[in-house]
């Protein structure tokens, strides 16, 4: 790699560094799991469950010490890949973060499988079968693997 090549490549990953982390959401009726990306958007982490009730106000919290360039909400599909009846409850929500947080896109992404791979995943973790049924931590586990996934299909 010659120096102007690495003088660019500093410069990028600067930029994404300025710009902020990617945040997903798997929203439920009840809880809502939200991951974050490391400031370099590399790793998705499991940030936290809410309750569906308090989770714009968490996300202005969130966002008056972070910067998020992007929301990655989970679109639910079914296996025929039709949306699922759950998108009704999640629509809403969608349009209320987007005129909350008007400056911050919002996107979309599959979620199939994700509680599926949330709970395989703790089995492999080798949690008990009572810590396995917290719903809440599912739903953690799910809103990473969602931001998991769109980081390796961003990076295609």
């Amino acid at each position: 790699m010659t120096t102007d090549q690495l003088t660019r490549n500093s410069k990028h990953q600067t930029v994404k560094l300025i710009m902020g982390r990617i945040l997903a959401i798997d929203y439920g009726r009840k809880r809502v799991g939200i991951a974050v990306t490391d400031e370099l958007k590399i790793i998705a982490n499991s940030l936290t469950t809410v309750h569906s009730k308090d989770v714009i106000q968490f996300l202005k919290d969130y966002l008056s010490k972070e910067k998020v360039e992007c929301f990655v909400v989970g679109l639910p599909k079914q296996m025929s890949g039709e949306v699922s009846e759950s998108e009704r409850f999640i629509t809403p929500f969608v349009n209320q973060l987007k005129k909350v947080f008007p400056e911050i896109p919002v996107e979309r992404y599959d979620e199939r499988f994700t509680s599926k791979m949330a709970s395989r995943t703790m089995i492999e973790a080798g949690l008990k079968k009572k810590d396995r049924q917290n719903k809440a931590l599912v739903d953690s586990i799910s809103a990473t693997l969602i931001l998991q996934s769109y980081l390796q299909f961003k990076s295609l």
